[in-house]
């Protein structure tokens, strides 16, 4: 997926085993972040996405993050979020069954996602800039 384009149909289930689709979140900024639990540049990101991301913005109403682990289950992400001390929650693709519809290869991945479901930013792999820039496209879309 590339900027530009509208976010792909896709359907995950929550922490709290509930389903969700794309389509319900319609209307928010969304960012999700595809990662691996053995991928050391997403074990650099993932402080930063709770430091700066999540524990800024997880009480906005019109934000929603999306951290998916690929080729992950769901019993794998408990273990590591446990032991990790995050606070957003984790969503298994054991299969690459979301993953796939973004990308055919390389982690971590960002997309940043407006309110009318087109893909804003993309990022592949984790660089302090690129992550700043990712940081001020978010905020600039939640003050619209």
């Amino acid at each position: 997926m590339k900027v530009g384009q509208q976010v792909p149909s896709f359907d995950f289930i929550e922490a709290n085993g509930q389903e969700k689709s794309h389509a319900d979140l319609k209307g928010k900024v969304i960012m999700i972040n595809f990662f691996a639990t053995w991928c050391a540049p997403c074990l650099k990101e993932l402080p930063h996405v709770q430091s700066d991301i999540f524990d800024q913005y997880k009480d906005h109403p019109e934000f929603k993050l999306l951290v998916i682990g690929r080729e992950h289950t769901t019993d794998e992400l408990v273990k590591f979020k446990r032991a990790k001390g995050y606070t957003f929650s984790l969503i298994a693709d054991p299969k690459r069954e979301i993953y796939s519809k973004f990308a055919g290869q390389f982690i971590p991945r960002n997309f940043l996602i407006d309110r009318d479901g087109t893909i804003i930013y993309s990022s592949v792999g984790f660089k302090e800039d690129e992550f700043k820039e990712l940081k001020n496209i978010l905020e600039e879309q939640l003050k619209k």
